[in-house]
């Protein structure tokens, strides 16, 4: 025989009436925070595989602002390298109208001035800055100008630093480049470089055959072609030819028979011709030299102020001027034109990258939503049964409560 007291059944049916209330309560919080789990006592296995899929999502969307950063630094730059081709082209078209021989001195003070425009223009663009105020192409140095101009001579002024970015696990984009690679250590066409001559020049200088250039050193070692020293050995107007070798031997690359003054000929490749030198004079040709792009334009405009034709060594020295000077503008142009191919692969897999975070990170979101979301429809059809239940528990209980043993004496 069971024993039921009116202290059991009174808590009986406050417990079971409690027990309604909090999955009521449960059901309201779902209903208004949109969520099926709120606290990891919900659901322990689905709040474990929610914070998982958190921490996973918090990373994809840190690469995807990282993608970002980089897609718009690396368009930047694009942006810049493609006004400094304009700038260069209008530079070039400016220099074959210096090669015109009938205009005036006047006229070539006037393309001297707006040459000296364009290459303002050009430092303005090498020297762009980011959103956050630091110049792209001064490598880690982004808190001082790429380019500035000390003492008459453009210099460069950033280091050789390349900043990178991660942009998803184990992947990393560069996102700058040092305008030292770009405008700086520009291949520099063949020239004379130094003389010790008064009155004698060379002219008609050119590289004619650059693998004759490259045989002509494969007795060196390392077989890198090297200055040539162009020599005036006698009174007859003798030439000889020789070059220093990388490891400070010596070549002497003398054709057979030897020219003489004011024959034109070919020595490993580069054509020729020394006129009015004397006996003694030496004519230094730079090979495999570097020279920046603002270098070639303000050479190109000292000559223009400078150089008086009228001679046949200032017609000669005003010539090479204006040959060397588009020679170099057409490495530049090159330089720069590399880079902006390096660029377009950088960006392309950006892009890709970008695509494939985005994709993760909806994918990631729909498993997180099956697990986290409530079912609204479902929700509300719960929360109406439950505030049923409770509600006939309510009237149960209070019909039960009134019960006593006296009612039956």
């Amino acid at each position: 025989m069971v024993r039921i007291s009116s202290q059991q059944i009174f808590s009986g049916g406050i417990n079971r009436m409690q027990d309604i209330n909090s999955d009521l309560v449960k059901t309201q919080q779902q209903i208004s925070t949109g969520k099926k789990v709120n606290k990891p006592s919900d659901d322990p296995v689905a709040a474990a595989r929610i914070l998982k899929l958190d921490q996973n999502l918090s990373r994809v969307e840190t690469y995807q602002r990282n993608a970002d950063l980089a897609n718009n630094r690396l368009k930047q730059e694009e942006s810049a390298l493609s006004s400094a081709i304009d700038i260069i082209q209008r530079v070039r078209e400016l220099t074959v109208q210096a090669g015109n021989g009938s205009l005036s001195a006047n006229d070539r003070k006037s393309i001297s001035s707006e040459l000296k425009e364009r290459l303002g223009q050009l430092a303005d663009v090498a020297n762009t800055r980011d959103a956050s105020g630091e110049y792209i192409f001064s490598g880690f140095q982004g808190g001082s100008p790429a380019f500035v101009k000390e003492d008459g001579a453009w210099t460069y002024n950033g280091d050789e630093g390349q900043r990178v970015l991660e942009i998803d696990d184990g992947v990393t984009v560069p996102i700058s480049d040092h305008g030292k690679g770009i405008f700086g250590d520009v291949p520099a066409t063949v020239s004379v470089t130094k003389t010790t001559s008064g009155n004698g020049f060379i002219s008609g200088l050119s590289l004619k055959n650059e693998s004759a250039l490259q045989t002509a050193f494969d007795s060196a070692t390392p077989n890198v072609p090297n200055d040539l020293t162009v020599s005036v050995v006698n009174a007859s107007g003798e030439l000889s030819i020789t070059a220093n070798t990388a490891n400070g031997g010596a070549l002497d690359l003398t054709p057979a028979p030897a020219p003489s003054l004011g024959d034109t000929f070919q020595v490993a490749g580069i054509e020729m011709t020394v006129n009015d030198a004397v006996a003694g004079d030496q004519f230094t040709i730079g090979i495999n030299d570097k020279q920046s792009i603002f270098g070639t334009i303000e050479n190109l405009i000292t000559g223009l102020d400078n150089i008086s034709k009228g001679t046949p060594k200032g017609n000669a020295e005003y010539d090479a001027l204006i040959s060397e000077s588009l020679a170099n503008l057409d490495n530049g142009q090159e330089s720069i034109l590399q880079k902006q191919t390096e660029l377009g692969g950088r960006m392309n897999a950006v892009e890709s990258t970008s695509a494939f975070l985005e994709d993760s990170a909806l994918y990631t979101k729909e498993i997180r939503s099956q697990l986290q979301d409530v079912d609204y429809a479902e929700a509300i059809s719960n929360l109406s049964f439950q505030s049923f239940v409770l509600q006939a528990a309510q009237q149960s209980f209070a019909q039960i409560s009134r019960l006593s043993l006296f009612d039956r004496l």
